[in-house]
C-alpha cells in the first residue's frame, strides 16, 4: 500500500512522531510492566514475586503482538528495560533498582537530543528529511531548522524532568513515590508533550518541497544526431 501523501512539513512530523511513539497502544504497552511491578510490590512487599509478575505481563503483551503480526517494538523496549532493572534489583536486593535503567535511559536520551540542537542538527529534522530521501536537505531552510529545534527541545523536556524528579527519589530509596512518579511522568507526560508539539505544528504550514537541481538536464538523444557533422547543423552551414 503506498504511503499517504503529505503537503506540509508539520503534517509529516505529526505522522512521524505518532509512528515513533507507537500511538496510544505503544505508550500504554511501554508503561504497563512498570505499573504492574509497582502495584505488586506495594501489595506483597516481595521483590522477586513483583519482578516475575512484571516480566510475565510483558511477555503476554509481546505474545499478543506476535499473534496479531504487528510490530512488537514497544513491548520489546519495555521488556528489555524491566529485564535489566530486574537483574540489577536481584543482584542488589533493592527494589528501587528496577527503576534505575529508566532513569539512565531518560538521562542519556535527553542529553543526546539537546546535543543534537547544540551542534545544529536537531533530531526532528531527520524525520522531515526522510520524506524525500534527502536526510540533510532541511538544513538549507533556517526557518525549518528553528522549527525542528523547538520540537526537539519539546522531546527532550520530559526526559530531563523525569531525571530531575525521579533520581532524588531513587537516591532516597522512596520506592512507592518513585514508582508513582514513573507512572505519572510516563504516558500522561508523553501525551501532554505530543499535544504541545501538535499545537506548535498547527501554528505554521510549511510546504513540503523537494530540492531542485539547478543544472538543466541534457537534451534528449535523437537518432538524427548521428548524421550531423561535428559541431551540429550550424557547423555544416558555415563550412
Amino acid at each position: 500500500m503506498p504511503e499517504p501523501t503529505v503537503e506540509t512539513v508539520e503534517e509529516l512530523v505529526r505522522r512521524q512522531l505518532s509512528e515513533a511513539f507507537g500511538g496510544l497502544r505503544g505508550v500504554v504497552e511501554s508503561a504497563v510492566p512498570s505499573v504492574a511491578f509497582l502495584v505488586a510490590y506495594l501489595v506483597t512487599d516481595n521483590l522477586r514475586q513483583s519482578i516475575v509478575i512484571a516480566v510475565v505481563i510483558a511477555l503476554v503483551l509481546l505474545a499478543v503482538r506476535l499473534v496479531q503480526r504487528s510490530t512488537p517494538q514497544f513491548v520489546v523496549n519495555a521488556l528489555v528495560v524491566i529485564a535489566i532493572g530486574a537483574f540489577l534489583a536481584s543482584r542488589s536486593g533493592e527494589a528501587r533498582d528496577v527503576f534505575l535503567p529508566g532513569i539512565l535511559y531518560n538521562g542519556a536520551y535527553g542529553i543526546a537530543l539537546i546535543g543534537s540542537i547544540v551542534v545544529g542538527w536537531p533530531v526532528v529534522g531527520f524525520l522531515v528529511g526522510s520524506l524525500s530521501g534527502d536526510v540533510t536537505g532541511w538544513r538549507r531552510d533556517r526557518g525549518l531548522v528553528r522549527l525542528c529545534a523547538r520540537l526537539t527541545w519539546l522531546l527532550a523536556l520530559p526526559c530531563i524532568l523525569r531525571v530531575v524528579v525521579q533520581y532524588p527519589l531513587y537516591a532516597a530509596d522512596e520506592v512507592a513515590l518513585l514508582g508513582t512518579a514513573k507512572v505519572v511522568m510516563g504516558w500522561p507526560l508523553q501525551v501532554a508533550t505530543l499535544l504541545l508539539m501538535a499545537w506548535v505544528l498547527r501554528r505554521d504550514s510549511t510546504p513540503v518541497t523537494v530540492p531542485v537541481d539547478p543544472t538543466p538536464p541534457p537534451p534528449p538523444f535523437r537518432p538524427d544526431d548521428l548524421d550531423q557533422p561535428p559541431g551540429g547543423p550550424l557547423a555544416s552551414d558555415q563550412s
